[in-house]
C-alpha cells in the first residue's frame, strides 16, 4: 500500500512540476531557470511543513509521510529532500558536516551534470 502512495504522490508532484514550469513560461519568463528556482524553494518550504506537522505523529496513515515527502516532493523536486537533510544536520549541530554536504552537493552534482552532458554530446546525444 506504501508504494502505491508513492508512486500515486510521484505522479501529482511531477504533473504539478510541469504545471509550474509551464505557468512560468507563459509569464514569458525566460533567460533564467525561474520555473525550477520556484519548484526548489516551494519544495524545500513544503518538506519542512511536513516534517513538522506529521513528524513524530503516530496517529496519521503510516502511507501518508512517505506519499507526500518521498512521492509528491522527490517528483516537485529533490532539491527540497537536500535542503531537509542540510538543515538537520545544522540543528543537530553538525555545523562541519553539513557544511560540507553543501558544498559537496552543490558542486559535486554540478559536475556530474557537466561530465554526463559531455559524455552524450561525445555519443552523439
Amino acid at each position: 500500500m506504501i508504494w502505491l502512495s508513492v508512486a500515486a504522490g510521484g505522479a501529482l508532484g511531477a504533473v504539478s512540476r510541469y504545471g509550474v514550469t509551464l505557468g512560468v513560461a507563459r509569464l514569458g519568463a525566460s533567460g533564467f531557470p525561474y520555473a525550477t528556482l520556484l519548484v526548489n524553494v516551494l519544495g524545500s518550504f513544503c518538506i519542512g511543513i511536513v516534517v513538522a506537522w506529521l513528524g513524530g505523529r503516530a496517529d496519521i496513515n503510516q502511507a501518508l509521510r512517505p506519499m507526500i515527502q518521498v512521492g509528491f516532493l522527490g517528483a516537485f523536486t529533490t532539491f527540497s529532500a537536500f535542503s531537509l537533510d542540510a538543515l538537520l544536520l545544522i540543528e543537530q549541530g553538525r555545523l562541519a558536516q553539513a557544511g560540507l554536504y553543501i558544498l559537496a552537493s552543490v558542486l559535486v552534482c554540478l559536475a556530474a551534470c557537466f561530465i554526463g552532458l559531455l559524455a552524450g554530446r561525445s555519443l552523439g546525444f
